[in-house]
């Protein structure tokens, strides 16, 4: 729950030096048909990530290692190719039953809709886009949880979900700041405990960073000196979310508190504007473009629209279907100003989003950013296994990054979750609720 790496499947894990990583799984695990799981289950998962007729984002973690010896059936060598900061994280990854597989197509497998595992709770129905049904395994080789049913329901919009809460035919919901803010009654609060943490997530602009003039970084910086992120989140999120500063999760290693993003200063924006040659019969014009799918960036975009007019920026925006926005902005790269966003980690990997290699079509460097001393950081990140001298490197990382204004970084939204009170042992986390859910009780 603190979000250290514990062994599950695992009963040990040794690096015998930066690059061999000995690890040793328990005995008398069995799969929930009754087969017993080994370490063959674990080498066939690593060899079906690295097949190039699997189409997996793991590929590019597990491309780090050399080659994989098994030692015998419940224990393994794994040999890097060098040093690698991810080399542990990688293994906290769904393994695949051989037995199950192995002659299979995993692409299109029907075991992808009834799937066989190790852990607690195991499927018993599934109703595309209805509902699906979790009971309790039996052949679980740790404590077996004290609820024996799960049942999760798909419904079609955020209303729907919350009147059957407010009525109480669900008993677990994740809802919106705004419901929280305005149709949460103290009815509500009598009946569900509410956990709030910072979601993994944030939105963000983007510049074109090959685009003339966002190339450009005193526009950049009178563009995010006229934005106030604080009355965004305030408009948005009615106090349930926050301001981000930065491209890593709050809280983790990699985060630095002492840097914060440029601080609401229209009069300094309008200055910068002239100085660059822009006043009100010059205005600086350019379009946004997002997608028409996520309503609150949508809003967010207005609300940025009129803070931008206040200081003579004529910022148009356009927004498009996902698909559509995909096909026809992101990968061909054709915008000015984009908004999107990211998943927070707490194990972030620096190099696919910020690296200069990582731009190029179909890679995540979106903006064109690049910084030979951020690429010199990232690459020896890469290779870092101390985790105080990591947390350093990240930490500057974060600090030239917000210094060169790629992005401006805007809200991190709160995640809100309402749990009956009749459901007993629930505690939060970093990591959510459900890290103790063998414990949770109904009464």
């Amino acid at each position: 729950k603190d979000a250290k790496i514990i062994a599950d499947l695992a009963l040990s894990y040794k690096f015998e030096d930066n690059k061999n990583l000995i690890i040793k799984i328990k005995q008398n695990i069995k799969w929930q048909d009754g087969v017993e799981f080994n370490i063959d289950d674990v080498i066939f998962t690593y060899q079906k990530i690295m097949d190039k007729e699997v189409f997996t984002p793991l590929v590019s973690s597990f491309s780090t290692i050399d080659k994989i010896i098994k030692l015998d059936n419940y224990s393994m060598r794994v040999i890097y190719k060098k040093p690698y900061f991810k080399a542990l994280h990688i293994w906290m990854v769904g393994i695949l039953p051989k037995h199950i597989f192995k002659d299979e197509n995993i692409m299109d497998s029907k075991y992808n809709k009834k799937p066989i595992g190790t852990k607690y709770y195991k499927l018993k129905e599934l109703s595309n886009s209805s509902s699906l049904k979790l009971v309790v395994n039996n052949l679980y080789h740790d404590k077996i949880p004290n609820l024996e049913t799960i049942n999760y329901k798909f419904l079609p919009d955020d209303s729907t979900k919350l009147l059957m809460l407010k009525s109480q035919k669900i008993d677990m919901l994740s809802i919106t700041p705004m419901q929280m803010a305005k149709q949460i009654d103290q009815n509500d609060k009598k009946r569900f405990n509410f956990f709030t943490s910072v979601s993994y997530s944030y939105t963000y602009m983007g510049f074109n960073l090959k685009n003339s003039l966002f190339k450009n970084p005193e526009i950049r910086e009178a563009i995010s000196l006229a934005i106030d992120k604080q009355e965004i989140v305030d408009i948005l999120f009615f106090g349930y979310g926050s301001v981000c500063n930065g491209p890593f999760l709050p809280g983790s290693f990699a985060y630095n508190p002492k840097v914060k993003q440029n601080p609401y200063n229209p009069k300094k924006a309008i200055k910068l504007l002239a100085k660059n040659g822009y006043n009100s019969k010059n205005r600086l014009s350019f379009t946004l473009k997002t997608n028409i799918n996520n309503t609150t960036r949508l809003y967010s975009a207005q609300i940025i629209q009129q803070q931008l007019r206040r200081v003579g920026i004529d910022m148009k925006i356009k927004a498009m279907e996902w698909q559509a926005f995909l096909n026809t902005v992101v990968h061909p790269r054709n915008y000015e100003v984009i908004m999107l966003g990211w998943g927070l980690s707490l194990m972030p990997d620096a190099k696919s989003i910020w690296h200069s290699s990582s731009d190029f079509s179909g890679g995540f460097n979106l903006v064109g950013y690049s910084n030979k001393r951020v690429d010199l950081l990232i690459i020896e990140a890469e290779e870092t296994l101390d985790r105080k001298k990591l947390s350093k490197i990240y930490q500057e990382i974060y600090r030239l990054i917000v210094k060169d204004n790629p992005y401006i970084f805007l809200y991190i939204p709160d995640s809100i979750v309402a749990v009956n009170k009749q459901i007993k042992g629930v505690t939060d986390s970093i990591i959510g609720i459900e890290h103790n859910m063998q414990n949770w009780i109904k009464e």
